[in-house]
């Protein structure tokens, strides 16, 4: 097939999710802060981008370009309200002489924070003008800020800390972006607070702002963090198993060369393109070898650096978190109780006082997996046998001990409709369809929430019972936004005990504080210059909008309505 008809077949494939922007309103960047709260969240403001002309046209490639042409400006808009979602109550309920009687948890999620080696010779970059809006996913300038943004994500959640203790944090998967020691390293030391060295390879002169080390200000230390694995924790660009051939690129010296991955899954043993590296060495993150390469005089090679090496096999990726200095040691997946914990999955109990239990679950695709038609990307939800009944005796035990019950996992499910990457992939024996897992999973009424990311959307989803006069069957999905594209969020949670001993789920929004950050507000600027530049639109949102805040309530066994009967932190209006 000669080259250019073979670039023309190229897909649409999205590797990552994309972002939805919200309405439009102005403000200044003193702002106004209505909730009352020291930290401005999106109950008080949204970030609206600025338009700009569609002419002349910006690469994504051309960073340098963006101020001259209005690139990644925003202004203020108005708040979210919290809206109240009544989707799971009885018929006929309102709860308007419903009050809050005591708060059981107070935590936060995080996800999709994709910490990136901008030098990494096993990146997609060749693909990203070429696939249309999944190409964010591929390659965006704002890569050169991914640990600055995350670091002013973590100095956030520390200053809304210091108004009212957070019990735990969830961090829901894709801390790394491409499976790589170095990534996952990053992100944890910014957890654990210390020096990050954002560079890889052998540092050239002149030395960018956006490669110099700095100090991560880290979680605060009496703040629990737990991790769930995401795809792009495991596999190459998320979206294939690492081959023999990849696994040895990335500690290596050549760009790797690929064939057209984005139609045909054996195609990583081709040499057609050549993917490209950011040269850490320019101001604006040049972009250097990239090209179709018979048509390229020379490819230039780059320093090695085995602390980049993959971490596709479990054991050494769950390894990694047995370095950190913060709390708990292993963060989760170092379990007491050996009936707690299979592989990347694994069960808690956050507080000793309140029955409520919290399920971290690997619902990511095996590196064993056959390519998944039609799309090949191994982006998809799936519960292996041994999971999925790992996950069912952990909800029986549950609901056997009158214990409210969280889900903690990377995919969110039910949520598309086939064909599409973020479907689940099918497993003979324990569930055809992704609606045989929510007959599965409404089996236990205390099942209240599920929290995910994978998507990058900010979307709530109720899941209703389909069991007539029992509607405590039903549970909530949240997805949390990622840090790591515009608008740059991640969620607060207060699970609510109600005067009528039902559950509130309230969830807020926040945007990452940029404003002591100027690395991470040039991040930000590169974010929204991305998001113009693939053009993704508003319309593209599914539900809600750019920053959903809800309440979210769910009705309650009676047993279960008893056993929390006096349990939580009063509330005082």
């Amino acid at each position: 097939m000669k080259r250019e008809q073979l670039l023309r077949n190229i897909s649409l494939i999205v590797l990552t999710s994309v972002l939805f922007l919200g309405s439009c309103g102005k403000s200044d960047d003193s702002s106004y802060n209505p909730s009352g709260s020291k930290v401005v969240t999106t109950l008080d403001r949204t970030l609206i981008p600025l338009p700009v002309s569609p002419f002349p046209s910006v690469s994504i490639f051309d960073a340098e370009k963006f101020d001259q042409y209005g690139y990644g400006r925003y202004t203020y808009g108005p708040g979210v309200p919290c809206q109240k979602r009544l989707d799971l109550m009885p018929a006929g309920y309102s709860g308007e002489s419903v009050k809050p009687a005591s708060t059981l948890l107070h935590f936060f999620t995080v996800t999709d924070n994709h910490i990136t080696d901008k030098e990494s010779p096993c990146q997609t970059i060749f693909f990203a003008p070429i696939i249309g809006q999944g190409g964010i996913g591929c390659f965006s300038p704002l890569i050169l800020y991914t640990t600055h943004v995350y670091d002013a994500a973590v100095q956030t959640i520390n200053k809304l800390d210091d108004e009212r203790q957070f019990d735990l944090g969830l961090a829901l998967g894709d801390m790394a972006n491409n499976t790589q020691k170095n990534e996952l390293d990053w992100f944890i030391k910014i957890m654990d607070g210390g020096v990050v060295d954002p560079s890889s390879g052998q540092q050239k002169e002149p030395v960018p702002d956006y490669q110099k080390s700095y100090t991560a200000a880290g979680l605060h230390a009496h703040i629990p963090w737990y991790a769930a694995l995401g795809n792009h924790d495991h596999f190459w660009s998320g979206s294939r198993p690492v081959v023999e051939k990849i696994r040895n690129a990335y500690i290596g010296t050549k760009i790797l060369q690929v064939g057209n991955v984005m139609t045909d899954s054996a195609a990583v043993g081709d040499s057609l393109f050549s993917m490209g590296v950011v040269d850490g060495s320019t101001r604006y993150g040049k972009v250097i070898g990239r090209g179709v390469v018979d048509t390229m005089p020379a490819i230039p090679k780059i320093s090695a650096d085995l602390n980049r090496r993959t971490l596709c096999d479990l054991a050494d990726w769950i390894n990694e978190f047995k370095t950190s200095t913060s709390q708990p040691y292993g963060h989760g997946f170092v379990q007491s109780d050996p009936n707690n914990v299979l592989g990347a999955c694994y069960s808690f109990v956050p507080k000793s006082d309140i029955p409520l239990k919290i399920i971290v679950l690997d619902d990511t695709q095996l590196n064993t997996d056959p390519a998944p038609p039609p799309d090949f990307i191994y982006g998809h939800g799936e519960l292996t046998p041994d999971r999925f009944h790992w996950l069912i005796s952990q909800l029986a035990a549950g609901q056997a001990a009158n214990q409210l019950m969280i889900i903690a996992a990377h995919v969110p499910i039910h949520v598309v409709s086939s064909p599409n990457p973020f479907t689940w992939i099918a497993q003979k024996g324990c569930y055809n369809t992704e609606d045989d897992i929510i007959d599965s999973l409404q089996r236990y009424p205390n099942l209240i929430l599920w929290v995910s990311g994978h998507r990058h959307l900010n979307n709530v989803t109720a899941i209703p019972s389909k069991t007539p006069g029992q509607p405590e069957r039903g549970f909530w999905e949240v997805e949390t936004k990622s840090t790591r594209e515009f608008p740059e969020e991640f969620r607060t949670f207060d699970i609510v005990r109600n005067s009528d001993n039902s559950i509130s789920i309230i969830t807020t929004n926040v945007d990452v504080d940029m404003s002591k950050s100027p690395l991470a507000a040039i991040g930000r600027k590169y974010a929204i210059a991305s998001n113009q530049i693939f053009d993704i639109s508003p319309s593209l949102l599914e539900t809600g909008s750019v920053a959903y805040n809800a309440e979210l309530l769910k009705t309650l066994t009676p047993a279960m309505k008893d056993k929390i009967r006096n349990c939580g932190k009063p509330l005082t209006k």
